[in-house]
C-alpha cells in the first residue's frame, strides 16, 4: 500500500484544481439545458497513471477511478485505498471472474454471451449480490468500436434483463472521432433516445448514460450523460495522447 504520509501535497493541489475545472464545466453544461449537475458522476480514467499519483487523486476528491484493462486494475486496487473502481475497457470472457473480483461497476458489457457469463460467475464471486453493469452500445455502427449493434441489443435485451444476478443500470457508448466536440452530439443524442425507447415497459433497465470523455464531456452532459469518463483533462496527456486522439476503448 502506498504510504499516505508521502503523498505529494502539490500533486494533491494540482489534481484538486483540475477536478474543480472539470466540475465547473459540467455544472455550466447542466445549467445550459436545465439539469442538476448533481446528477452527473465524474469518473477519473486512471489507466497508465501510477498508484502513487492515484493516492493523491483520491485525496483530491477523485474517488471513482476507471481502468481500461483488468490486470492494471488488479495491480492498483490494493495500493489505492478509498477508491471505487470501474472497468471501461473491453472485457474478455476469460477475465470475467477477475473483473468481478476487482471492479464495482463494469461499464463495457458488449455482448449477450458476456452478460450470461458474468451472471453465472456472480453466483460464486458475489453471492447474494447483483452485479452492476452497463451495456456498451455501438450507436454509430462503427466497425472500429466495440459494443452491441442496436438491432442486436433490441433483440436480446429482455433476455439480459432476466439474468437474475445482473443489475443493468443503463447504457454506455464511445463518442465519434471528430475535430469539434459539437460533432459528437449526434452520438450522445442517439444513445439517450435509444435509452428512452428501450426503457419503455422495462423497469429493470436503468437510466444511466455513460458517455463523454475529456474532449466532449460538456456536450455529453447537455445530451443527458449521467456518467462522464475523463482522463486527460484531469491527469494531463499520457505518452500516446495527441491532438484529435480518441481512445476507442471507452477511456478518455
Amino acid at each position: 500500500m502506498v504510504d499516505q504520509r508521502i503523498v505529494n501535497d502539490s500533486e494533491v493541489q494540482l489534481l484538486s484544481r483540475a477536478r474543480e475545472r472539470v466540475l465547473q464545466l459540467i455544472a455550466k453544461a447542466a445549467i445550459r439545458v436545465g439539469r442538476d449537475a448533481a446528477g452527473v458522476t465524474l469518473v477519473a480514467v486512471s489507466k497508465t497513471i501510477p498508484a502513487e499519483r492515484l493516492v493523491a487523486a483520491v485525496e483530491a476528491g477523485l474517488t471513482i477511478l476507471a481502468e481500461n484493462r483488468v490486470q492494471e486494475g488488479e495491480a492498483k486496487v490494493a495500493l489505492v485505498p478509498g477508491a471505487t473502481w470501474h472497468l471501461v475497457g473491453p472485457l474478455q470472457s476469460n477475465k470475467a471472474r477477475r473483473a468481478l473480483d476487482t471492479f464495482s461497476l463494469i461499464q463495457s458489457v458488449d455482448s449477450t454471451d458476456l452478460a450470461r457469463r458474468l451472471d453465472r460467475l456472480a453466483a460464486e464471486a458475489r453471492p447474494g449480490q447483483a452485479v452492476p453493469i452497463l451495456l456498451q452500445v455501438n450507436v454509430d455502427d462503427d466497425a472500429a468500436k466495440a459494443g452491441f449493434e442496436i438491432a442486436a441489443l433490441q433483440a436480446d435485451l429482455d433476455e439480459i434483463l432476466e439474468l437474475p444476478r445482473l443489475d443493468v443500470r443503463g447504457l454506455m457508448t464511445i463518442g465519434r472521432l471528430v475535430e469539434r466536440p459539437e460533432d459528437a452530439r449526434p452520438t450522445f443524442r442517439a444513445l439517450r433516445e435509444l435509452s428512452e425507447r428501450l426503457r419503455g415497459g422495462r423497469p429493470r433497465l436503468g437510466a444511466e448514460l455513460s458517455m463523454g470523455m475529456s474532449a466532449d464531456f460538456d456536450v455529453a452532459v447537455e445530451e443527458g450523460a449521467t456518467i462522464v469518463r475523463v482522463g486527460q483533462a484531469l491527469f494531463g496527456e499520457r505518452p500516446h495522447d495527441h491532438v484529435g486522439h480518441r481512445d476507442a476503448t471507452g477511456a478518455g
